[in-house]
Order: structure tokens, then sequence, then C-alpha cells
């Protein structure tokens, strides 16, 4: 096993003997394998002008992301689907990679022998720290793009660009020369496409449920029986809500699920009560607390505890081996988990709120109120303090960087990362409260579509705009996201806890160069004056 991924990989090197997601070598060969399958299909279907063939090839990818799926059957099941459709599609083996060529396993456990095979380590062998380096950093791009993809597939959208994109990022992986220029050059494509697929799944999600308002949202209970919804999927919480009607039952939302309050087409529903917990790191804690059923839609799914692996119930691409799946959106098994337990048994005495839902139609609605602020020096600096939440140290540094930067700075928030800032009372500044939550990771386009709009207002580009960005990262989809940002041409960003252990120093110093990318500082204090002296 040789995994290095995610932000927590250990020692900051990479997962040898068992994920610090709690992946075992056997799950982390099968999705290696999956994924060379998925290179194959897609070496298929290109061939064969098949740009359907993107949707498998995007489950494929996604289902490989940090937290979304551990059970080696499942895996297994669609390793043999995925090379069953490349089969079908190729039609001249001349030449082909071997990806498109091998024949699985008949068994689990020869199908984990072919994925050691042919992992990371072999290709670190091979091509040496910088193309491997690169090659997953494609990669991570490419499973971030596939699962905001999928996000929005579900609500019926799709971009041809980008399942095109999808495939021939993945056939580029086949190449047996690759060579760091054309890799890098990949990457920053990648990020183009990154920028069109976000902007894609915002337009299914606001053309679904209606733009997000700011909204209070209750962050605490309130008595009854009650289901909690964790990940990213709104369509499955709209279902949900939908078959949860008039049964008394409360849904409530957990991680980066919190978002959804603010959209119209969700918080009509009187029964989505409020938000329950933080972020997905304390989801063994928090679920184990909860009194009611527990639905986990997306990533990140974290080894289910005892106290509550009978009431958990997994969606979509999530799985976990002995946890109870639901195939399609009927919840009536979650629901009736829900109604035999106990439920809360009275409301929480001193629930928070908190305001979610500015998303980038809030945001640019008051974009003249906020230009003004500026313009009369009143709000000198927009600080986007966002990304990925983890539980490793020195994510304290997010919390202190809000709490210590200027009265006079707006923040900005999105992903889980949120959750270091949410609690907080940062009071307001020129009307405006300082800090706006501006939804999920899956809403990053908002961000940029407000800076891009700012920037065009100040007649300037976002690198002259007084803004800085403060970005925590622990999964691929924050990979994807980084990319986006680097294709807008946006410089000095800051990178944290720690910078990925798949970028090589070679790699990194082209990063520096070229994008001013830095690992954020020994303390939140000592950026800020950082920022404040240099504009940065």
């Amino acid at each position: 096993m040789f995994c290095y991924q995610c932000e927590q990989t250990r020692k900051g090197i990479a997962c040898t003997e068992k994920g610090v997601c709690a992946k075992t070598p056997e799950v982390a060969a099968l999705q290696d394998l999956l994924l060379y399958a998925a290179r194959g299909l897609a070496h298929a279907a290109r061939t064969k002008g098949d740009i359907a063939a993107a949707g498998v090839a995007g489950e494929a990818l996604f289902l490989t992301v940090t937290n979304v799926n551990f059970d080696a059957e499942d895996i297994a099941r669609r390793i043999r689907a995925v090379a069953a459709l490349r089969d079908s599609l190729l039609a001249d083996k001349a030449g082909a990679p071997d990806a498109a060529l091998f024949a699985p396993a008949a068994e689990t456990a020869g199908l984990a022998a072919q994925g050691e095979a042919i992992g990371i380590a072999s290709r670190r062998s091979r091509f040496g720290a910088d193309r491997a380096g690169l090659q997953e950093l494609l990669t991570y791009g490419l499973k971030g793009v596939a699962a905001y993809a999928h996000h929005a597939r579900e609500l019926g959208r799709s971009d041809a660009e980008a399942d095109a994109f999808i495939l021939e990022g993945l056939d580029a992986l086949n190449d047996p020369a690759p060579t760091v220029d054309g890799l890098f050059a990949l990457a920053m494509r990648c990020g183009e496409v990154s920028v069109k697929v976000l902007a894609l799944l915002d337009a299914a999600n606001t053309g679904a449920f209606g733009h997000p308002e700011p909204t209070p949202v209750r962050m605490g209970a309130v008595k009854g029986k009650a289901i909690l919804v964790s990940g990213h999927d709104l369509p499955d919480l709209e279902a949900l809500l939908e078959q949860t009607a008039g049964t008394g039952i409360n849904v409530y939302t957990h991680g980066e699920m919190l978002p959804a309050h603010g959209y119209p087409g969700l918080k009509k529903y009187p029964h989505l009560a409020g938000h329950y917990g933080g972020a997905w790191m304390l989801q063994r804690e928090e679920f184990a607390a909860f009194p009611g059923a527990i639905v986990i839609t997306t990533n990140c799914l974290m080894e289910p505890q005892p106290a509550y692996r009978g009431r958990l119930f997994t969606r979509s691409l999530v799985s976990w081996p002995g946890i109870a799946h639901l195939p399609e959106r009927d919840f009536s098994a979650a629901i009736a988990a829900a109604q035999a337990a106990p439920g809360f048994a009275a409301d929480d005495p001193a629930p928070r709120t908190h305001i979610a839902g500015f998303g980038h139609d809030a945001v640019l609605g008051v974009a003249d109120a906020v230009i003004e602020a500026v313009s009369r020096g009143e709000i000198k600096r927009f600080l986007l303090v966002g990304g990925c939440d983890g539980a490793m140290a020195g994510r304290n540094y997010f919390t202190e960087i809000a709490e210590q930067a200027p009265k006079d700075w707006m923040i900005l928030t999105l992903g889980c990362g949120k959750f270091r800032v949410t609690g907080l009372d940062l009071g307001s500044v020129a009307g405006l409260p300082r800090l706006l939550d501006m939804g999920q990771c899956n809403d990053s386009f908002s961000a940029v579509k407000v800076a891009l709009a700012l920037a065009e207002a100040f007649g300037t580009d976002v690198n002259g705009l007084p803004l800085s960005l403060v970005i925590s990262w622990y999964e691929q989809k924050a990979v994807c996201v980084l990319l986006a940002l680097l294709s807008l041409g946006v410089k000095g960003i800051r990178l944290g806890p720690r910078l990925p252990a798949f970028i090589s120093p070679a790699v990194l110093k082209v990063l520096v160069e070229r994008f001013g990318i830095k690992p954020i500082g020994a303390s939140a204090a000592d950026d800020l004056r950082a920022i404040q002296a240099l504009g940065a």
C-alpha cells in the first residue's frame, strides 16, 4: 500500500500499512485497480467516440476520493463492470495500453494483487517522484471534477467538454513516457475544466432549489424524532424531506449539508429543523450522541462505531461493509430506524444561530454597498478562510486568523473549513455581517463569481483586489478547487496546515515561482502581519 492523496497521510509522507482514513491495504489496492480500469475505459471510449462512458469513469474517480467507499466487494464488482464496458467499446486492441487490455482476476484477492502491481509505488519507481507526483496531481484534480460533475448529473446537468476532459485526462495517464511539462499543462487544463464544472453544479443547484438566501439556522436540537443527513447531496436531502413530511420526524443537517438551509426549495420544509454537529471528523462522537437515524450521502464517512452502526445508512457511491446501503432515494428504512430510536427528549436549552446562504446572488445583490464601503475605506480587505477541515494538529490556525483579523476586514468562508469560524461572533462592518458563509466546497464557484465581479467593478484582475486566500485542504475536491483558482491566475494562496505530500520539491518550486503558493506560517499573527505589510 502506498497512498498520499490526503492531507493526513502518515508522517506527511504516505500511508503504507493502513490509511489514517481506515482504508485497508486491500481496499487501497482495489481502488488503484478501479482507477486503472477507468483509464482503460477512457482509452476505449475515446477510440470509439463514446463520451457517455465519462459518467461511469467519473463514478470510479469519485468512489476513490478519501472517505467514500471502504467496501472491498463493492469495489471489486465495479472493477469488473468497468472492464466489461471497456471491452464492449474497444474496437482495436493494436497499440492499446495495458489498462485497456488487462483481464480482471476472478477473485477479490487476485484483484487486490493486480492493484498492488500497478499502484503509486510502482509508478514512483518507474517515473520518479516528479512525474508520478504530477500524475497524482492530475488524478486528484480529475477526482474533484468527477465528483462535482456527479453532483450535477444527479440533477440532470452535464457538460460535454468536462466529460470529454475526464476521458482525455484518464487516457493521458496511460502515456508510457509522460513528461513534466505535459503533465503540468494537463493539470492546468484540469483547473480550467474545474471552473466550468463548478459553474455547472452551481446552475444545477440553483436551478433546482433557487438561489441561496441569508437564513438563520438553528444550531441545536428540537424535541422529537430525528434523522441526520451528512455529506453533500442536496437531491437526497430533498427526497428525504418529502418522504418525512407529516411523520413528526425532524430532519437535521450535518457537516457540509449546513448550506442547504439557505435554499428556498429546501428551507420551505418546516421539519428541516436545524443543524447538528460540526465538521466530518467529529462524526464518531456526534453520531453516537445523536438519538435518531443517520444518512451519509457522499464523503466523508469515517469508520462506523458500534454505538450507531445499526441506525447508519449509506447512499450512492458511499459504502462500508456491514452498513445498510440505500441504492435508491427510498428512505423508508432510515425513517423506520428514526421512529424506533428515542429522538430528542427536549429542545436544546441554549441553541445558537448561524447565518447561511451568502451565495453569489446574495452577495452580489449588495455589491454596490460593498464597493462603496471599500472606496470609503470602511472595508480594507477580504479574507477567504475556508476549504476542508480535518483532525490533524495545526488547524486552530484558521480560527485564529479570523479572530485576529482587523475589524475592517470582511471574512468569507466556504467548505467544511467554515466550522473553524462559524462559532465566532465577528460582528459587522459597513452595516454588513463580517462573516459571510458562502456554502459547501461544492459552492466554490460563488467565491469565484464574486471575486471576478468585484475585480471588474474595480477595473482590475483578481490579484489586484484587496483579497487574501487562506485555504485548508484535506482531500481531492480541494485539489480540484485549488487547480481552478490557479487556472484563473490567482496568486499568493496560503495553503495548509501542510503542503501536499504528492507535490515533490521540484514541482513545488514551479508552483511557488509561477503562482506564489506558500504554506501557512508558524502563527496566524505572523501571516496577518505579512498580509498587511505586503498586501499579499
